[in-house]
């Protein structure tokens, strides 16, 4: 994430800068009222809102197993996070919970529509996966839906967005390869929110990715189903570089 787009060569072609604007302003408005200057960390306002979600992104930075594993391997692949670079609380429209803004490698947090810490949680998660998608290839995210579906699937999958208990709340359970169905659902939904395409062009992107895509559990090296299995993946992957040294 950090200098992340410093590392890749010349930026964007022209047309492809349209693209990113157009995509930004369609989800996160505020992210380009100053000529595409997005809105910047803890002193950006004061407003309850956004003292909310400033504390509540602390708390989740400092305590949960996912983003703790997310942001070590984000460290350990030269994309290190900072939190006042990295993170922006913003008004958003519609029901958009946050999105990865990867024209500037930051991590959009809608304070306007994140209603509690689990939220919060899931939201950080989930957007941590496509910052370390990012991180790690070379990700089309404005021009190639198929790479927008792989990490999307990939997000579902590893975020806890499809635990069982998040399942049970949507009153969604008992159906069959239900894991696989809610995140290949989630994966769609979450490209038509940034994307203006048909269902069914969704569809097929997420079709076309999905086996190999679901079958990718980096950084967690499992699906990690609640907190208890994070904790496992989190120090699985602190003990990897250990083992390595050893052989």
């Amino acid at each position: 994430m950090a200098g992340a787009p410093d590392e890749r060569g010349p930026g964007p072609a022209a047309g492809e800068q349209l693209q990113q604007q157009h995509v930004g302003c369609q989800v996160f408005p505020e992210r380009w009222l100053a000529q595409g200057k997005p809105q910047q960390g803890f002193l950006s306002s004061f407003f309850t809102n956004n003292q909310k979600c400033q504390l509540m992104l602390l708390q989740t930075l400092e305590t949960n197993p996912y983003v703790k594993l997310l942001l070590d391997a984000m460290k350990h692949s030269g994309c290190a996070v900072n939190k006042e670079r990295h993170f922006s609380c913003e008004d958003c429209n519609g029901n958009v919970s946050g999105g990865f803004d990867a024209s500037v490698s930051q991590i959009v947090l809608c304070q306007n529509n994140i209603c509690n810490q689990a939220h919060m949680n899931r939201v950080v998660t989930h957007e941590l996966i496509h910052a370390f998608d990012h991180c790690r290839a070379h990700v089309d995210w404005f021009t190639n839906v198929r790479h927008l579906a792989c990490s999307e699937v990939r997000a579902a999958n590893l975020s806890g967005d499809c635990s069982l208990l998040n399942e049970i709340f949507r009153l969604h359970f008992g159906l069959k390869r239900h894991h696989q169905t809610c995140v290949r659902d989630r994966a769609i939904r979450s490209i038509l929110a940034v994307r203006n395409i048909s269902k069914e062009v969704a569809q097929k992107a997420v079709d076309e990715v999905f086996e190999s895509c679901f079958n990718d559990h980096e950084p967690f090296g499992r699906i990690p189903h609640n907190k208890t299995y994070a904790r496992y993946a989190h120090r699985d992957f602190q003990n990897r570089d250990r083992y390595y040294s050893n052989i």
